[in-house]
């Protein structure tokens, strides 16, 4: 059974359709990324699914109990307020500090757990972010735009980081990006979103697909760049920064 689905959902804000007759569903384990330009829907997407929003058609199931952890766009925090990264992953809810720790390993920033969240570099700060969306070991991992203000192999990496969570954890991943350079080649499938469906399949069939190309033109500005690993190495992690490397549409 799907952990989440969407049937025929539309959602509208005023007078404006944001969605129309999306369907999609997320499966145990999967990573699902949504791409689409600014103003596609992408985010108003996310919130219907956690159910935020409610779609003024169509239908919008969740598995019962669903855990759901979100990782949201940005979030900021006054640089004159102390506030540890301990007692960040204390809100809402307190946890103990080895399930902080732990989640804090899970999400590669083991050794920050006595920093200031005002002294983390952006990509620190976004995978705390991911840390304290673990600590309820979630069956579906939301992730809005994570990577927005991370530089390139800051975006890698954090991506590289995502894989290793679904498989370390098992959670199903549900990303949303409009950075077409920097979507993770270990989704399981694509979605192209602008208001309603454009396509969907593999990386490599939606960046080679015309709906893909007329949104996003070819060539490096709507490259749909995936960064690899070289899966049979087994344990050696070293190749992680070697192996990465751009596939593009076809021209």
């Amino acid at each position: 059974m799907s952990l989440l689905s969407a049937d025929r959902i539309d959602v509208r804000h005023g007078g404006q359709i944001a969605l129309q007759g999306v369907s999609l569903s997320v499966e145990p384990g999967e990573i699902l990324t949504i791409v689409g330009p600014n103003g596609s829907g992408k985010s108003t997407l996310l919130r219907a699914l956690i159910g935020a929003v409610a779609p003024s058609r169509g239908t919008v199931r969740r598995a019962n109990g669903l855990r759901i952890g979100y990782v949201p766009q940005k979030l900021h925090i006054d640089p004159t307020l102390p506030l540890t990264v301990r007692r960040f992953l204390d809100l809402p809810r307190r946890v103990t500090t080895p399930e902080a720790e732990e989640a804090l390993a899970n999400a590669g920033v083991s050794g920050v757990i006595g920093q200031q969240m005002a002294s983390l570099s952006g990509g620190q700060f976004q995978r705390v972010l991911l840390a304290r969306a673990l600590l309820g070991n979630p069956q579906v991992l939301m992730l809005d735009e994570a990577t927005q203000g991370l530089d390139q192999p800051g975006s890698a990496a954090f991506y590289r980081q995502i894989e290793e969570v679904r498989g370390r954890l098992g959670c199903a991943v549900l990303m949303v990006s409009h950075e077409l350079h920097v979507v993770m080649s270990a989704s399981d499938r694509v979605i192209c979103l602008n208001h309603h469906i454009c396509c969907e399949g593999t990386p490599e069939v939606v960046s080679a697909a015309p709906a893909y190309r007329e949104l996003f033109g070819t060539g490096t500005g709507g490259a749909l760049a995936l960064y690899r690993h070289e899966h049979d190495h087994g344990h050696d992690h070293d190749h992680d920064h070697s192996h990465s490397h751009s596939h593009e549409a076809a021209e």
